[in-house]
């Protein structure tokens, strides 16, 4: 039986602000996580933590650094404005994620507890007025934290007390590495610090003798995923690419995986070929990479939470990469460019109830695979990942089994019963689509979304800060229409679906534009207040206008 003093936050001895908090975010009762790591940062220790994504690390940090924030401006000595506390996190989407969930937590105590998020680099004058009020929390990545140490618009050798390295074992993959040790040299010989990771590898191991002091690990014994009877797992053998496409075409076309869902490939090229074929059958997806500007990335992110679209296609090639050992990364598969290596999707994001996480690309690699499958299944929602394979991606697909299954050996990813042959009537239609995304058409796409992001972006900033309704109208998943689209693929005719799928299917249907005639007679009908009646079976009509 569980320990009663740990049942909830009200047994944690927390300043009532942070439980009046955690009670308006919903949470109950703390997870697993928070549960073992709190109670241990409150007593001063460090703390080497690992859980799987979604189980509430950043509130396992986030809670303890401000009780012990409100504690000491409580009860200790009147001392000079100072940062504190310093979170450290390898993507700027990450930064903003953990700057809003601590903002959220310190709700009620705002007029104490101050929050800087320092990650955006064209920023940086503003960023330099806000250090200079000395927040009591700074947020960001080491790369930017270390900047503003060496320009000496942010001082901790004589303050901080906390530190936070969340997502600790991405940073030496993002190149961090000498800015990170650089970065300790500006730090006080004592100091409390936390690091949270979803594994330990080697970068982990690393950090924990340079950042750590006789830590508490916690290991908790938990999967990497939540079990079957939450999270539905399976794969799909496609014989050849086309029937990659000719299968999400049928899934999507067909709405027979509803929700939200998440679309995975491995390079920024496959994201915009796989959103200019479903265009062709106006199914709109929006891209998420690092190309685009940082406010355009928060801001898919933020509507897709909201609900605004159903289908995001995301890439992880940069993110989660093999560590590149000193250096800052270039050049991603094949060329890409990874223009933003501070960006990442695949990993620490909160996406909002995302019913499925499909592997349109097998990950590169099973840790890759963890922590694409961590994006559906949050907290206790359902959810469903599916994973495309061909013939020869069998061997790598076996290794991922290999790390799912454990010990135990039992089959993780169920073959999903589907037949090809019952959409094969839809197979001329995807490749007359596949032959319009040429490679000339995906470069000029990726060249007039950045061209069109980069206004959004940069000269509407202010305009959408004055009118924050009209931001929710920009949309980004907007036909690019470098290819030639055909109207009649956007239709899926009858005799084309299926038998045996006709009772699931619920095609799109598209919604005709009135004409004027019936625009007019709508506007009078509903200017005219009476309404025709029915008295003794016989109907009767108005026959005066009203005055």
């Amino acid at each position: 039986m569980a320990d009663p003093e740990a049942l909830g936050f009200e047994h944690m001895g927390l300043d009532p602000r942070l439980l009046q908090a955690v009670s308006d975010l919903g949470w109950s009762r703390p997870t697993l996580i928070q549960e073992k790591a709190i109670p241990l940062a409150l007593e001063g220790k460090d703390l080497l933590a690992r859980a799987r994504t979604g189980s509430g690390k950043t509130a396992a940090y986030a809670i303890p650094m401000l009780q012990l924030l409100l504690h000491r401006k409580a009860t200790g000595p009147v001392v000079e404005q100072a940062v504190r506390g310093l979170v450290l996190v390898p993507t700027k989407e990450l930064a903003r994620q953990a700057q809003s969930m601590i903002q959220q937590l310190a709700t009620y105590c705002a007029r104490d507890i101050r929050v800087a998020n320092v990650s955006a680099a064209e920023d940086s004058a503003s960023q330099r007025a806000v250090l200079m009020e000395k927040p009591d929390v700074v947020v960001g990545t080491p790369s930017r934290i270390l900047n503003h140490l060496q320009q000496d618009s942010l001082k901790l050798r004589d303050s901080l007390e906390l530190l936070v390295v969340d997502e600790a074992d991405l940073l030496f993959s993002f190149g961090f590495e000498e800015e990170l040790k650089s970065l300790l040299c500006h730090l006080p010989r004592i100091y409390q610090a936390f690091l949270m990771s979803a594994t330990f590898n080697e970068d982990v191991q690393a950090l924990k003798e340079l950042v750590l002091h006789n830590p508490v690990t916690l290991k908790l014994q938990e999967s990497q995923l939540p079990g079957p009877d939450q999270l539905q797992q399976f794969q799909v053998v496609c014989e050849m690419e086309e029937d990659k496409f000719l299968l999400l075409y049928a899934l999507l076309k067909l709405s027979l995986i509803r929700g939200k869902s998440l679309l995975f490939v491995n390079t920024l090229e496959r994201s915009y070929r796989l959103r200019l074929f479903l265009e062709q059958f106006s199914i709109p997806t929006c891209v998420l990479n690092g190309e685009l500007p940082l406010h355009s990335r928060c801001h898919i992110i933020s509507q897709f939470n909201q609900g605004f679209y159903d289908c995001v296609i995301a890439t992880d090639a940069e993110v989660l990469g093999a560590p590149v050992k000193g250096k800052r990364r270039g050049r991603g598969p094949k060329g890409d460019k990874a223009s933003d290596p501070e960006a990442g999707v695949a990993r620490g994001i909160d996406f909002h109830h995302v019913s499925a996480v499909l592997n349109f690309d097998l990950p590169p690699t099973p840790e890759a695979y963890i922590h694409r499958a961590g994006r559906t299944a949050r907290a206790n929602n359902p959810g469903i990942v599916l994973t495309f394979v061909l013939p020869t991606e069998q061997s790598h697909l076996g290794k991922i089994e290999e790390l799912l299954s454990g010990e135990n050996r039992a089959p993780v990813l169920l073959p999903y019963q589907f037949q090809m042959e019952e959409i094969e009537g839809f197979r001329y239609r995807c490749r007359d689509a596949m032959r319009s995304v040429t490679k000339q058409a995906i470069r000029e796409a990726r060249l007039k979304e950045i061209k069109e992001e980069l206004l959004h972006s940069e000269k509407l900033k202010t305009y959408f800060e004055d009118n924050p309704r009209d931001l929710q109208l920009l949309r980004h998943d907007l036909p690019l229409h470098p290819a030639v689209v055909k109207p009649h693929l956007g239709h899926v005719p009858d005799y084309l679906i299926p038998p045996t799928l006709c009772g699931l299917v619920r095609p799109h249907k598209k919604r005709k534009k009135p004409s004027s005639s019936s625009r007019k007679a709508k506007k009078t009908k509903s200017q005219n207040p009476l309404r025709s009646f029915k008295h003794k079976g016989k109907k009767f009509r108005p026959t005066a206008k009203p005055s």
